[in-house]
């Protein structure tokens, strides 16, 4: 049978809502191929919109790494109910999306079913945990980076890696030179702060309460300062909206993390992908990220071999952005880096342009289209 009459049926692993998105664009790129696909995995509401049958909706509860041991049993069961899946209905590519301590698994059950994988989204070997790559290399037959400097660190190690650019940047203008931002006549007690507390249960956790208080202590020094903060669901809203501290107001956006820091003047972000979305807005920002404090001081502070956390600064190579990752004792210095680049409105607009300029060249690749590109190679 020919390529073009034959079905192919493909199984897609994604975990949290950040991988859902991504795989949702995939889906969609693959079925306007002409291809005819079928989609089954786990995964999300925007997988499940896009065309993909879900044997178990992971997206909802998504943890981080530190509170997985929480979650062992679920994880385990569902590995098993994979692995069975991929035995009884053979499938033509396995998908892993992300979250790399599940997928690993994943990864391991297809090439127990004789079926070849494709990492979709490249695991930070290069900053901490190194010693995995044997492990990829066994068990991934592509991998797919979102970051430029991550194809020859891979290549160099032997997997058949390729720079496919960043799916957040999907639907970015290849010239971003109206999100340069301009701050002449800039008054920091009328500023518009946007809070990103990230997708993921564990992040709102450990950051929404802090940037709140954050924005408290900010609007002491800056009283007419104005909040929106960006949730990735009606469901996220709401959460947020109940843990809302005593003496905290703000608009809620949903899903708009590039629009949001478009109209803002500062961000207040998660460690993470969206801190692309709102660099190439061009919107200053400082990035927050928490963790266990006692397995940080045991052994996270130990494996990390990277000089920065956050994709912006690793991207420059420099600290062009603050980063506060993790921090522990007190918001206070967070807040007061805010403030002293409230007040500089010449170093925000440098920052704006530098911000700028550092994501246009990674919107010159559309990574739906060159994913779904290379699954298409996979299959033929």
């Amino acid at each position: 049978m020919s390529d073009a009459k034959r079905t192919y049926r493909l199984f897609i692993s994604a975990n949290d809502p950040s991988a859902d998105v991504h795989c949702a664009g995939l889906i969609r790129a693959l079925a306007a191929s002409g291809r005819k696909i079928e989609f089954v995995g786990i995964g999300g509401p925007k997988m499940a919109e896009a065309g993909c049958e879900l044997i178990e909706n992971t997206v909802g509860g998504a943890v981080m790494t530190y509170k997985a041991v929480a979650h062992a049993g679920y994880y385990y069961r569902l590995l098993k109910r994979i692995g069975r899946c991929l035995r009884e209905h053979p499938v033509d590519l396995v998908i892993v999306c992300d979250s790399p301590s599940f997928n690993f698994h994943v990864a391991k059950a297809a090439k127990r079913a004789g079926v070849r994988t494709l990492f979709y989204v490249a695991p930070q070997l290069w900053a901490w945990g190194a010693w995995r790559i044997r492990k990829l290399r066994r068990c991934c037959d592509k991998l797919c980076c979102l970051l430029p400097f991550e194809e020859p660190w891979f290549q160099r190690r032997g997997v058949d890696a390729t720079f496919v650019g960043n799916p957040l940047l999907d639907k970015m203008p290849a010239d971003l030179t109206s999100y340069r931002k301009d701050y002449s006549g800039f008054d920091p007690r009328g500023a518009r702060i946007a809070l990103m507390p990230g997708s993921r249960l564990a992040e709102i956790e450990s950051l929404w309460q802090p940037m709140q208080e954050i924005a408290l202590l900010l609007r002491r020094e800056f009283p007419a300062t104005r909040y929106v903060a960006v949730a990735t669901s009606e469901e996220r809203r709401a959460l947020l909206s109940r843990l809302e501290i005593p003496g905290f107001q703000c608009e809620y956006s949903i899903d708009s993390v590039t629009d949001t820091a478009d109209a803002a003047d500062f961000c207040l972000v998660a460690s993470g992908s969206a801190t692309l979305e709102v660099a190439s807005a061009g919107c200053p920002m400082v990035v927050m990220y928490q963790t266990n404090r006692i397995l940080w001081h045991l052994v996270g502070r130990w494996l990390v071999r990277s000089k920065f956390f956050t994709l912006v600064n690793l991207l420059a190579d420099r600290p062009l952005v603050p980063e506060f990752m993790p921090y522990f004792v007190s918001v206070a210095p967070i807040a007061d880096r805010v403030s002293n680049l409230l007040r500089n409105p010449r170093t925000l607009s440098c920052l704006s342009n530098e911000l700028v300029d550092l994501i246009e060249p990674l919107t010159q690749k559309k990574a739906g289209q060159e994913v779904a590109r290379i699954v298409l190679d996979m299959l033929a």
